[in-house]
């Protein structure tokens, strides 16, 4: 049977899914993440399976301080059990790493995945720019659909550095910095080959210019009941 087929959603409208998922159905939001996550690990294995060397593509994950950090946890996981190189480097203190997010911190550290933190100080971009140099593939899970104000610091950084090494770029959920609502960056996006957009297209998808972003825009089901998807199907004549 296929999924129901959804229009776009707003932020608030993913928010609002996610939450009633936990709230009404008892599912838990590590459920979801791990659905989400797995999605989008096979969605570059089966895109991106070796790199130029013919061998299994080596992965740069990077992860913020947020869940889409903790989405990209879980890539790394399975990544790692299906024998890609993985490298996993989080734009967060893991002191400071909360919920979902936390867990995914814990779980790789025990499970030997090579993962560290990023050394914040002078945003230096040959420091970025070397720790991309490496990778066939990158992970982008800086940062999610909550992001509502210029990216700055650090962060900003690290999409420069992204977007400059020209390396394949799959984005969780939506590419860092893309307003979700809008479809513009704010103050600088990721520029993404594919996006694993979780559940359904975000609503600033379908803005003139947000494709140079997402790239290919595939749905991943994260396995959120279908009754709290019903109100959300497309309509047959039209996106909404």
């Amino acid at each position: 049977m296929a999924l129901p087929k959804l229009r776009p959603l707003s932020r608030d409208e993913v928010r609002s899914i996610d939450a009633r998922a936990a709230d009404e159905c008892g599912l838990p939001t590590l459920a979801l993440m791990e659905n989400a996550g797995r999605g989008a690990a096979e969605l570059l294995r089966d895109r991106f399976p070796v790199g130029p060397d013919g061998n299994p593509s080596r992965v740069l994950i990077l992860c913020g301080p947020g869940n889409n950090g903790g989405d990209g946890g879980v890539v790394a996981r399975h990544l790692d059990l299906w024998g890609f190189p993985v490298r996993v480097v989080w734009f967060a203190d893991p002191g400071r790493l909360r919920g979902d997010a936390a867990v995914q911190w814990t779980v790789l550290e025990r499970s030997g995945i090579d993962q560290t933190a990023w050394q914040t100080g002078p945003d230096d971009p040959g420091r970025l720019d070397a720790l991309i140099a490496d990778a066939d593939v990158v992970v982008d899970g800086l940062l999610g659909t909550g992001l509502t104000r210029p990216v700055e610091g650090t962060l900003l950084a690290a999409i420069g550095a992204v977007n400059r090494a020209g390396k394949p770029v799959l984005a969780l959920d939506l590419p860092s910095g893309l307003d979700a609502d809008l479809g513009t960056p704010l103050g600088d996006a990721v520029r993404a080959a594919v996006t694993a957009t979780f559940v359904a297209p975000k609503l600033g998808f379908d803005a003139p210019g947000a494709r140079d972003y997402t790239g290919e825009v595939v749905v991943v089901d994260i396995g959120a009941p279908r009754r709290l998807l019903e109100p959300f199907r497309a309509r047959p004549d039209g996106p909404g």
